[in-house]
């Protein structure tokens, strides 16, 4: 690995890294993984480096594990926090480039097989997503269909919240959401909606097969109607004390845990 010492933020070979701060979507098919952690999580994945940047201290600290073709440039904390645009402590960020779009089909799989997907037609908070990213990869679901109106998932603030789950876990970018539920629905995925509906079956006493597709709103207003309307089914957590809603990625967490136990 060429190891490439600075001392000026302005040099253009890091441009890749300037002001992340301002923006927290992905460049250019790129994308910036932050802190030891999220870097090792990166470089023990499929996805390939675009380059590494390191302060002087953590630069032991990775090794051998790098390509001889990935450039490692290394450059003071000053001149680092002066680069990304805030305070920045660690010690390491990484830029990587994004995989394709997962093909739908193959997210879906064959019609006898069990699937279980998790389906947001337009969750917006980069951290809802990123627990939600996780949360669904700790409880065995296959796949991941996101809404136009979506998060990035590859944004710095997603894949730190997921601890880099989305490095490995499959991800598909819908352009047509209702299109990609028609062919979820002629492959015997059933649709359940989330909703927050006293009318709704309790989750806990609902029961359904092995190939589903769970649908979670919004966190401001919920699942919209055209996708409730949609579902063959409608689940509801039943609450008390007058709360009337949960943070999205705990209830994610709640249904998933006892669709996926069931």
């Amino acid at each position: 690995m060429p190891v490439i010492s600075l001392s000026d933020s302005l040099d253009p070979r890091l441009d890749v890294f300037r002001h992340i701060k301002k923006s927290n979507a992905t460049r250019d098919g790129l994308f910036i993984a932050e802190g030891q952690k999220l870097v090792e999580l990166l470089l023990a994945s499929r996805l390939r480096l675009h380059s590494l940047l390191v302060d002087p201290r953590h630069l032991e600290s990775i090794g051998d594990r790098l390509t001889d073709e990935t450039p490692v440039y290394v450059l003071p904390d000053h001149e680092i926090e002066q680069l990304v645009g805030f305070n920045f402590h660690r010690g390491m960020l990484a830029c990587g480039y994004r995989i394709e779009n997962p093909d739908l089909a193959e997210l879906i799989g064959p019609a006898e097989t069990p699937r279980r997907i998790v389906v947001c037609p337009s969750i917006q908070d980069p951290e809802n997503l990123g627990a939600v990213i996780r949360i669904s990869s700790a409880f065995g679901i296959q796949g991941l269909i996101l809404g136009p109106k979506s998060a990035d998932p590859f944004s710095r603030r997603v894949l730190r919240v997921s601890m880099g789950t989305a490095f490995e876990f499959p991800i598909s970018l819908s352009n047509d959401l209702a299109a990609d539920l028609a062919l979820l629905e002629q492959t015997g995925v059933r649709l359940i909606a989330s909703v927050l509906d006293t009318e709704a079956e309790p989750l806990s006493t609902f029961s359904i097969g092995n190939r589903w597709a769970l649908l979670l709103g919004n966190e401001g207003h919920g699942l919209e109607d055209e996708w409730i309307a949609r579902a063959h089914r409608r689940v509801t957590i039943p609450m008390h004390n007058d709360v009337d809603s949960l943070n999205l990625s705990v209830a994610a967490g709640i249904l998933l845990y006892e669709l996926t136990r069931s």
